[in-house]
């Protein structure tokens, strides 16, 4: 990894923050900016833990999405890191794109958000999702409302899930990133590194498995990550529970559990990262993980004190 990339005078590079109520369709339509899957996308409001940053390039410009945890009433410590960790996000952007579902509006969620971002100095573009399933007058009376409130530079219509409307979105956002070189190489596509993207994925098979067995006061931490001579990635990570309690739940019977948690996170990585995945997990208690500044730092959050 040289520094090539960073020598040409033309290129722009800027970040755009995506924020919204959770399950607004963040996740999905940063997949669709960069072109393949960086941010987990799971059905549960609020899995996005880390500030996942992807990168989306278009042309001779590189823009740093930071896809935003939703924002929502912190409680416990870990709520207040997700809480932080989306408005930090917010504020180095170039531009702060609100992302609403149409369908399920949220307007609990929604109102406190723009209020907030009606203060904030930054850009705001607003885009409305699911185009591909709402009806146009609706549609476009909510964005006449939404844009009396808060002082939008853009409004565009996009369906996350199809793509449609997101070429042109993007082409929008890239002609307002200033002129600088770019932070990152260009086959370097998320910043969130392999290692935690692939806790993500693990973490999203808990979920996804476990259901209502397990709260969300687990984590998955990347303990190694290499590249075998065979082209191959070796990854190990432990699954951090805080009770005594949820260990056999997370191992299941005779272990068949945590084997059917394994073989679905190394086979979507494996599809991922476009080689074999050689994936080993291990379970931990630990009480006060979530109190532990330490695993914040490796699930890429910062410490809320």
């Amino acid at each position: 990894m040289n520094g090539d990339f960073m020598s040409d005078d033309s290129q722009r590079c800027g970040v755009v923050a995506v924020i919204g109520a959770p399950n607004a369709g963040k996740s999905t339509l940063v997949n669709q900016l960069v072109g393949q899957k960086v941010a987990i996308t799971s059905p549960k409001a609020q899995t996005t833990r880390a500030r996942m940053l992807g990168i989306a390039l278009h042309d001779n410009v590189q823009m740093i999405l930071v896809d935003t945890p939703g924002i929502f009433a912190p409680r416990r410590k870990l709520d207040r890191a997700m809480v932080s960790a989306a408005w930090e996000g917010a504020e180095a952007a170039d531009a702060v794109l609100l992302l609403v579902d149409p369908v399920k509006q949220r307007r609990h969620e929604l109102e406190p958000l723009l209020e907030a971002l009606e203060k904030r100095p930054e850009r705001k573009i607003l885009v409305l999702n699911k185009v591909d399933v709402a009806k146009k007058e609706p549609l476009l009376a909510l964005a006449q409302e939404l844009s009396a409130k808060v002082d939008f530079a853009d409004v565009f219509f996009v369906s996350a899930l199809t793509g449609d409307g997101v070429p042109e979105m993007k082409a929008a956002l890239a002609a307002l990133m200033p002129e600088g070189p770019w932070h990152y190489p260009e086959d370097q596509v998320s910043d969130a590194s392999e290692r935690l993207l692939a806790a993500e994925v693990t973490r999203e098979q808990l979920y996804r498995q476990l259901h209502e067995e397990l709260p969300y006061d687990s984590a998955v931490r990347p303990e190694s990550y290499q590249h075998r001579p065979d082209g191959s990635v070796e990854i190990h990570q432990q699954i951090v529970v805080g009770r005594e309690t949820q260990r056999p739940i997370v191992l299941g019977k005779g272990g068949s559990k945590i084997k059917a948690i394994g073989e679905a996170a190394r086979k979507e990585l494996s599809e991922m990262l476009g080689v074999k995945v050689h994936l080993f997990l291990h379970v931990k208690v630990s009480e006060k993980w979530d109190e532990d500044k330490e695993i914040f730092e490796e699930i890429g959050l910062d410490w809320v004190r």
